[in-house]
């Protein structure tokens, strides 16, 4: 192993299964790590990283499965409660490969349509279950990203409005305003538009919508963070639940603390 203890990007499958992260709790044989993408890999070695802290957590909890019921059971830092019993087992796609290192179906023909020839979005977690998917995003110390080229100087639409055009604000299935109210689309004179704001957010919430229709599932969309970082957090994730159109999607939208998660671990279980 090198000497700042991340594995060498060199390795074959089978080596990488043999160099496991000395945080890891659990599963370390699990075929995914034969599959994950290098920077996930690589997060799996950072104390600060929501990597491992997502697999460290969530691993012991969903094999074989995990029950939506008993999710919608935990107390939330935001989300309204569930009206009737919604019962489903899930099964858990760590960034988008199951436990297997299977990829979730549909998923890359969905961020085909979503991102075209662009950078995939990237999710951290997904459940799925006969009727439900949720979409996961996992924070530890930061929040949901904003618009990097907007925050760089290089919107297409207020800072290149010449150029090609943002094809989040065009007609097709990558269109904010398909599920989202993002006001009117930004032009040069326009300063801190929503786009920016809740770009990751966004970006989250369309590929859930691509991928539920694909699959006929309901869509879910949970943010995962620490409890203490609520108050930091709250007036941005309040602002773009604000804006979500569908009311049946808002009404499936959580936030949860990590905190929360743990309870429902067993006692045999690290928390």
């Amino acid at each position: 192993m090198a000497e700042d203890d991340t594995p060498d990007p060199g390795l074959d499958g089978e080596a990488r299964l043999r160099l496991r992260p000395p945080r890891l709790l659990a599963g370390q044989g699990e075929p995914i790590f034969g599959q994950l993408p290098e920077s996930v890999m690589q997060n799996l070695w950072n104390p600060a990283s929501e990597t491992a802290l997502l697999w460290n957590l969530m691993y012991p909890l969903v094999r074989p499965r995990l029950e939506l019921e008993d999710l919608l059971q935990l107390r939330p830092l935001w989300g309204s409660a569930a009206e009737g019993q919604e019962r489903d087992s899930l099964t858990a796609y760590f960034w988008g490969l199951d436990l297997q290192g299977r990829r979730l179906p549909g998923l890359d023909q969905a961020l085909d349509r979503l991102d075209g020839s662009g950078p995939y979005a990237e999710v951290d977690l997904f459940l799925l279950g006969e009727q439900h998917l949720a979409l996961v995003e996992a924070k530890h110390l930061s929040g949901p990203g904003r618009c990097g080229r907007y925050q760089a100087g290089r919107c297409p639409e207020i800072h290149q409005p010449e150029g090609e055009a943002c094809r989040y604000w065009e007609d097709g299935p990558a269109a904010f305003s398909a599920a989202l109210d993002f006001g009117t689309r930004p032009t040069p004179e326009s300063a801190a538009p929503p786009c920016s704001r809740h770009y990751q957010l966004g970006r989250l919430l369309l590929l859930g919508r691509i991928l539920a229709e694909r699959l006929e599932r309901r869509l879910h969309l949970w943010l995962l963070i620490p409890q203490q970082r609520w108050p930091a957090l709250a007036v941005d994730w309040l602002d773009f639940a604000s804006r979500v159109a569908d009311q049946e999607t808002w009404r499936r939208m959580r936030v949860i603390g990590w905190e929360q998660l743990r309870s429902l671990a067993h006692p045999q279980m690290p928390r």
